[in-house]
C-alpha cells in the first residue's frame, strides 16, 4: 500500500531533526551563518587565522555563498519538490546521510590548509552534486518537467563553486572571480524564478484572507517571463564583464524591469503582515543591487563589495530567513504569523545588507553589518531551533 509524506515520516523513530529535509539544512545552515560570520569578524580584527588554503575574503565568500546557501537550497528543494511531484520525502538516515555530506563540506574548507589540494573541493562539490541527482530523479520519477528549470538553476551552481575552486587552486583571487560572479548571479536568477511563484501566490492568499480588493499579477505571466529571458543575457554580461559602462547600463535596465514585476505584486498592501511583506522586501534587494552595481560602472567607481552586498546579505540574506521562517512555522503546524522575534530578525539582516553596502564611508559600519548579521541568524536559531528539533504536537513532522 502507498504510504503517504505524513506516514513516512510517522514511521521515522529516530530524532525529529531527520524527519523533513528543512529541519536539519535550515537549523545548521542559519548556525553555520552564525560561526562563519563569527570568525570572519575574528580575521578581520586580526585575532583569528583561519587553517584554510583559502585567503580570508575568499573562505569568507565561498562560505556563505555555496555554504550556508547551499544548506538553504537542499532544506528549500528537499520540502518542495515531494509536494511538486506527489512522491514521498526523503528521511530518516538517507537524509542525514545528506546532511553528514553538507558538513564534511564546511569542516574540510575550513581546515583544509592540512590536506592535500584537491580533497576539500571534492568533499565539497560532493554534496550538491548527490543532492542535484536526488532531485533529478524525483523529477523524472514524478514527469514534473516543469520545474527542471530550478534543477539547470542548481547545476550551474554546482558549476560555479567548481570553477571558484578552481580559481582559487590556481591563484586567482576567487572572490572576485567569475565563479563567484556566476554563483551570485544563478543565486540571484533562483530568487526570481521561485519568488515569482510564491511571492504573488501567498500575497494573493493573505488579501483574500483579509478582505482586501487589491490582487497581484498572476504568477509568470508574459511580463515575468519576458524579465527572466531579458535577465540572463545581463547577468552574463556582467559575469564576463564586470566593470564596463555598457554593463552598468544593462544593469540599470535589469533594476528596472525588477522593479516593475516587484510592483506588480502589490506588496504595499500587507505592510500589517510581516511574513507576506518581507518578501517583498527581500525581492526589491534585487533591483537595489543592480542599481547600485550599474551606477558604480557608468560612474567609474567600480567599488562592487558593497554594491553585491545588497544582492549577498540583502536578497539572499533575507529572502532565505523569510522562507526558513515561514516554512518552519507551515511546516511544525504553528500560525502562519510573525511575532516580535521574527520581526527583528527581519529588521537586522536588512540592517546588516544596507551597513554592509554602506561600510566604504565608514570601516565601524562593516563591523557593525556583521552584528547585525549575528542578531539575525542567531535570533532565528534560537526562536526557530526548538520547533526545527521537536516534532509537531500531533507527532507528525
Amino acid at each position: 500500500m502507498a504510504q503517504s509524506s505524513a506516514e513516512q515520516m510517522r514511521r521515522w523513530q529516530g530524532p525529529a531533526l531527520f524527519s523533513f529535509g528543512f529541519r536539519p539544512f535550515f537549523l545548521f545552515g542559519a548556525m553555520w551563518g552564525v560561526v562563519a560570520m563569527g570568525l570572519w569578524l575574528g580575521v578581520l580584527t586580526g585575532g583569528i587565522d583561519l587553517p584554510t588554503r583559502f585567503d580570508g575574503g575568499t573562505w569568507h565568500g565561498h562560505e556563505f555563498l555555496f555554504g550556508y546557501l547551499g544548506a538553504v537550497l537542499a532544506g528549500f528543494l528537499l520540502t518542495a519538490v515531494p509536494n511538486w511531484t506527489e512522491r514521498l520525502p526523503i528521511v530518516g538516515w538517507r537524509l542525514a546521510g545528506l546532511f553528514a555530506l553538507w558538513c564534511a563540506g564546511r569542516v574540510v574548507i575550513l581546515f583544509s590548509e592540512a590536506l592535500p589540494p584537491l580533497v576539500a573541493p571534492a568533499i565539497d562539490l560532493a554534496f550538491p552534486i548527490v543532492l542535484g541527482g536526488l532531485i533529478l530523479r524525483e523529477i523524472i520519477a514524478g514527469r514534473n518537467w516543469r520545474n527542471l528549470i530550478v534543477l539547470a538553476l542548481l547545476a550551474v551552481f554546482v558549476l560555479a563553486n567548481a570553477l571558484f575552486h578552481y580559481e582559487a587552486l590556481v591563484g586567482v583571487y576567487a572572490a572576485q572571480g567569475y565563479g563567484l560572479r556566476l554563483g551570485l548571479a544563478t543565486a540571484v536568477m533562483m530568487i526570481a524564478v521561485i519568488g515569482g511563484r510564491i511571492i504573488p501566490s501567498f500575497t494573493r492568499n493573505w488579501l483574500v484572507r483579509a478582505e482586501h480588493p487589491a490582487r497581484p499579477a498572476a504568477p509568470m505571466q508574459r511580463f515575468d517571463k519576458l524579465t527572466l529571458l531579458l535577465s540572463l543575457p545581463i547577468l552574463a554580461v556582467w559575469i564576463f564583464r564586470p566593470f564596463a559602462v555598457t554593463t552598468g547600463i544593462c544593469l540599470l535596465v535589469f533594476g528596472g524591469v525588477h522593479l516593475i514585476r516587484l510592483a506588480r505584486w502589490q506588496g504595499h498592501h500587507t505592510l500589517t503582515e510581516p511574513l507576506v511583506c518581507v518578501l517583498h522586501a527581500a525581492y526589491g534587494f534585487i533591483p537595489l543591487g543592480a542599481f547600485a552595481l550599474g551606477l558604480e560602472q557608468i560612474m567609474g567607481h567600480p567599488g562592487t563589495a558593497g554594491a553585491q552586498h545588497l544582492w549577498m546579505a540583502g536578497a539572499i540574506g533575507a529572502m532565505t530567513l523569510a522562507v526558513m521562517a515561514r516554512a518552519t512555522l507551515g511546516h511544525t503546524g504553528r500560525e502562519l504569523r510573525a511575532g516580535k522575534a521574527t520581526v527583528a530578525i527581519f529588521l537586522c539582516v536588512f540592517a546588516a545588507a544596507l551597513t554592509r553596502f554602506l561600510s566604504p564611508l565608514h570601516l565601524g559600519l562593516g563591523t557593525l553589518s556583521g552584528v547585525f548579521w549575528l542578531l539575525a541568524f542567531g535570533g532565528f536559531v534560537l526562536t526557530y531551533g526548538p520547533m526545527l528539533l521537536r516534532p509537531k504536537p500531533d507527532h507528525g513532522t
